[in-house]
Formats: structure tokens, C-alpha cells, sequence
């Protein structure tokens, strides 16, 4: 991590919302029972309907591991919708891969094809909220050997 937050453009700050928002979007229908069954069943019929996959049956421990995960995420997402700082697009970049790592993992492992698209938009984002962090990082390594 850099010595000190660098400077970034409000458009960093912007970038760090609008993920927020997307993450908002995506997953509150994970954060309770109730809604994930419905968010279930709807990437299920759209996957099959599609030929890209559908979900396996509902299952206890399924549930309660989409519903904390979309717990998270939604807490996560207010915080940067609220108070959008760098740091927080840091540590977004840094969750994003990790989710991107695991979604590649389960993608190789015979998980619906339809998983692709949020797999992009991970990488997307990721690479928007960690790029400038390692300009920084070089800008500072460049400062240090001067």
C-alpha cells in the first residue's frame, strides 16, 4: 500500500459508488431467505431458458451462505454509497478479486455458464479500483530511488 492516500480524481469516488450501486442491485435479493428464493428460481428458469445452466435445488447451507453473503455485500455497498473514500475502492479492487478468483474456480468446475457475466463485471470493476493504486505505488517506488 502507498505511504499515503494519494490524490484521486472525483472520478475515482464516482467509480467507487457506481460499484456500490451495482453491488446493491445484484445482491440484496442474496441477502434474505425469502428474496433468494425468488432470485433463485429466476437465474434458474432465465439459465435454462437460455441454455446456459440452471441452479441446483435449494438447499439449507445454500441458503445460508447466499444470504450471508448478500448480507455483507449489502452493508459493504451503503458504506461506499454513503461515504465513498479511496481506501474503500482499495479494498473493494482487493474483494473483487477474490470474487473473481472463486468465480473462475467454480466456473471451471461446471457452474452455469450465465455466472460469465457477473464474472466480467467483477474484473471490470477490480481493475478500475486498483489500477490507479498501483500508479501510485510506482509513483511512489520512483520518488523513493530519486
Amino acid at each position: 500500500m502507498p505511504r499515503s492516500v494519494p490524490p484521486f480524481r472525483p472520478s475515482y469516488l464516482r467509480a467507487v459508488r457506481a460499484s456500490a450501486w451495482y453491488d446493491l442491485v445484484v445482491t440484496a435479493g442474496f441477502a434474505t431467505p425469502w428474496t433468494y428464493t425468488l432470485v433463485h428460481d429466476a437465474l434458474s428458469k432465465l439459465g435454462g431458458g437460455l441454455g446456459l445452466g440452471t441452479l441446483p435445488a435449494l438447499a439449507p447451507m445454500e441458503m445460508l451462505y447466499a444470504n450471508l453473503m448478500g448480507s455483507v455485500v449489502v452493508v459493504w455497498a451503503l458504506l461506499r454509497i454513503v461515504r465513498p473514500l479511496a481506501v474503500h475502492g482499495l479494498f473493494d479492487g482487493v474483494a473483487r478479486t477474490l470474487f473473481a478468483s472463486w468465480q473462475a474456480y467454480a466456473l471451471a468446475h461446471g457452474a452455469p455458464r450465465w455466472l460469465w457475466l457477473f464474472f466480467v463485471v467483477e474484473v471490470s470493476f477490480g481493475v478500475v479500483e486498483l489500477a490507479p493504486w498501483g500508479r501510485a505505488r510506482r509513483a511512489d517506488r520512483v520518488r523513493a530511488s530519486a
